[in-house]
């Protein structure tokens, strides 16, 4: 398989950094809130999809910088050339768009990692999407997240919000806030089971990171399996699933991991994961 260097990964639109196995995308435009462009947008799905091939990063972190997440799409670097392209008939290029945004979502479920996120203040339209795509999500009870698109003429189905809100905390809680768009305070998120944890202002960056390092410093197959077959088995009926994971947990059953683990319980010591 090809490996690729996490050091070359080196995105213009957002910031990166690497510590202790664990990457970090971090949103950096705090004075706008953290809006998306078209470059961030096809950065992120870019570095989402490299990462299949990067085996030193065990595990990724998703913040925005300063007081917020992300604030959705960027109001005049994108919204605006949309509704141009639209007095212009270039449908097309709406439609391009359209579909990078759903690669988006689509890398961020396919990447082995686990992707924890980390959201303070304004989590609002593709912003919430970056969240919900997330395995993890911890909040802060100041935060509020809102999937917006129905306030400004769209469907509440975008970037596959209809398909996995509703897995998250039910059809009937989704379909309000996707009918409605309006914002979910961070106590109601995570009563509703959007929010894993709500935390600190000042340690919720520090508790989604540490909790990525713990999963960076587990069996890193494992939990690509692990996060494998909840994303696919959606699709599966009960049985297949089950006829599914016996395959997957077999191939665990291969990895050094599993004959470490069983070493380390035999002697009476903590297992040290490698990865294999």
């Amino acid at each position: 398989m090809i490996e690729i260097d996490a050091r070359e990964i080196k995105p213009k639109s957002f910031r990166w950094t690497l510590a202790d196995r664990v990457a970090t995308i971090t949103l950096d435009r705090p004075e706008r809130k953290n809006p998306l462009t078209f470059e961030m947008y096809d950065e992120l799905r870019d570095t989402f999809r490299r990462l299949r091939f990067v085996s030193s990063v065990r595990a990724v972190v998703l913040t925005g910088s300063g007081d917020n997440f992300c604030s959705g799409g960027d109001v005049h670097e994108i919204i605006g050339p949309l509704v141009r392209f639209k007095e212009q008939g270039r449908i097309d290029e709406i439609l391009a768009f359209t579909r990078m945004t759903g690669d988006l979502v689509k890398t961020m479920r396919a990447c082995p990692q686990p992707v924890v996120a980390a959201i303070d203040g304004v989590c609002a339209g593709a912003g919430a999407i970056l969240a919900m795509a997330s395995d993890l999500r911890y909040g802060t009870a100041r935060s509020k997240v809102a999937f917006l698109f129905t306030r400004v003429g769209l469907s509440g189905a975008d970037m596959g919000a209809c398909a996995i809100l509703p897995r998250i905390i039910g059809y009937g809680r989704a379909a309000e806030l996707l009918f409605t768009g309006r914002f979910m305070s961070g106590e109601e998120a995570e009563r509703w089971g959007f929010y894993n944890r709500v935390v600190a202002p000042d340690a919720v960056l520090s508790e989604a990171t540490q909790m990525a390092g713990s999963l960076a410093s587990g069996p890193t197959f494992a939990h690509a399996m692990t996060k494998l077959a909840l994303n696919q088995e959606w699709s599966l009926s009960i049985d297949e699933a089950i006829d599914a994971e016996a395959q997957m947990q077999a191939l665990c059953m291969q990895t050094e991991d599993f004959a470490r683990a069983y070493r380390a319980f035999v002697e009476k010591k903590t297992p040290t994961f490698e990865g294999h």
